[in-house]
């Protein structure tokens, strides 16, 4: 039972890992990339639906994206719906794709980017943290009802503890990755 709690735990802070390293793909750096959209919603027969599933998105050189829509008609609200986002692109069409360029960094949007990471890391965390705490307070319940002993309990938490330390340490070296990524000119 304490395994499986352990298992569990586990695999939750795994996901919390995830989430961050996902949160991270949406951080503009000064490198193009497609999970920069990802997020970019455009309306489509009065549906909002993801532009990734309306169109392919490429990257054309280390700062453009290449939009191209399956149906040509949606290039001015494909346009519309990246200007509305609040990514500060601006888009620029032609007749069967949309290019969008990534201005370059300045060093105040560098460090604001690097702000932004750390607060999301530090979410990370406290979500690991949370994960440890519901681990922990499972096995106590455990104990309550008397289907684990004391010392169970104390080899439950040290190793706990353990698995916690290593997914802090893996959502900081993340993070690190991240802002040498940033900082990059």
């Amino acid at each position: 039972m304490i395994e499986d709690i352990k298992s569990d735990a586990a695999t939750r802070m795994k996901k919390s890992v995830e989430a961050l390293q996902h949160a991270f793909g949406k951080l503009r750096t000064g490198r193009a990339s497609p999970s920069l959209l990802d997020d970019v919603m455009v309306p489509y027969y009065g549906a909002d639906t993801p532009l990734k599933q309306i169109a392919s998105v490429n990257v054309e050189d280390a700062r453009t994206l290449l939009i191209s829509p399956w149906e040509k008609n949606l290039l001015p609200a494909i346009e519309k719906a990246i200007l509305k986002s609040d990514l500060g692109l601006t888009p620029s069409a032609s007749k069967e794709v949309i290019r969008v360029p990534l201005p370059p960094l300045t060093e105040e949007t560098r460090k604001d980017l690097i702000r932004h990471a750390r607060q999301e890391a530090e979410s990370g965390r406290v979500a690991v943290r949370n994960v440890r705490r519901d681990a922990i307070n499972d096995v106590r319940e455990l104990v309550k009802e008397k289907e684990a002993t004391e010392d169970d309990l104390h080899r439950a938490e040290d190793a706990i503890q353990k698995l916690t330390d290593q997914y802090v340490a893996e959502i900081d070296r993340v993070l690190g990755e991240k802002e040498s990524e940033l900082m990059e000119i």
